[in-house]
C-alpha cells in the first residue's frame, strides 16, 4: 500500500489524475486546490461543469480546513451516519473556484476506507473523488467495469482492490448555515 499512496502523492502534486477505491465506488480523483486539474476531470467524464464533483477529506480537522463555518448538526450526521454520507456544505475555501457550486457550497464526505484515509492524510489535502465513469452512463460496481475511455485518461491507476465489488454511491445531504437540511440522494 505504501508504494500506491507514494505514487498517487506524486501525481496529484504534478496536477495528474487518478483513478482510485473509495469506501463506496472507485473514483476519479485530482488535488482540490488545482483548478486545471478539476478541468481535466470534467473534460475527461465528458461533464458539464456546473453539475458539483465531491471531495474527500480524512477528518473533522481537514474538513474545517475548506469550510468557514460546520454546522453543529453536520457533525453528528457523520457521527451516526451507518452509511457513507456526503454532506454539502456552503461557504467553502481554500478550493479550486470550479469545484464551488453556484451557490456557493460544496460537497465532501470524510470516507471509511484506510487506503482513503492514508491518502488524504499523506497528501495532507482534499482530493477530489467523482465516480469513475463518463457522464450520463452507468456508475461502475468493479474496476473491471471502467471504461478504457478512463482507464486511458488518468495519469495513475491504483494496483489495489481490483477484485472488490463497489457498494452503491453515498447519499448526500444539503445542510445551510441556515438550518435547512435537504436530502439529496437517500
Amino acid at each position: 500500500m505504501q508504494q500506491e499512496l507514494k505514487n498517487c502523492i506524486t501525481h496529484l502534486k504534478k496536477g495528474g489524475l487518478i483513478l482510485y477505491p473509495t469506501d463506496t465506488l472507485w473514483g476519479i480523483g485530482c488535488d482540490a486546490n488545482n483548478t486545471e486539474a478539476v478541468k481535466k476531470i470534467y473534460a475527461l467524464k465528458k461533464r458539464i461543469d456546473s453539475k458539483s464533483l465531491i471531495c474527500l477529506v480524512a477528518d473533522e480537522r481537514m474538513l474545517s480546513k475548506y469550510i468557514k463555518e460546520i454546522p453543529e448538526v453536520a457533525l453528528d450526521i457523520i457521527e451516526v451516519a451507518e452509511s457513507p454520507t456526503t454532506i454539502i456544505y456552503d461557504a467553502p475555501q481554500n478550493v479550486a473556484p470550479n469545484l464551488i457550486a453556484s451557490d456557493n457550497s460544496i460537497a465532501i464526505r470524510i470516507p471509511d476506507d484506510e487506503f482513503c484515509f492514508q491518502l488524504l492524510r499523506k497528501f495532507n489535502g482534499a482530493i477530489v473523488s467523482t465516480s469513475a465513469n463518463i457522464s450520463g452512463e452507468p456508475s461502475p460496481n468493479s474496476f473491471s467495469e471502467i471504461s478504457n475511455d478512463i482507464l486511458k485518461g488518468v495519469d495513475y491507476v491504483v494496483n489495489l482492490h481490483r477484485e472488490k465489488k463497489s457498494s452503491k454511491p453515498s447519499s448526500i445531504i444539503k445542510l445551510s448555515n441556515a438550518g435547512l437540511v435537504t436530502i439529496i440522494r437517500p
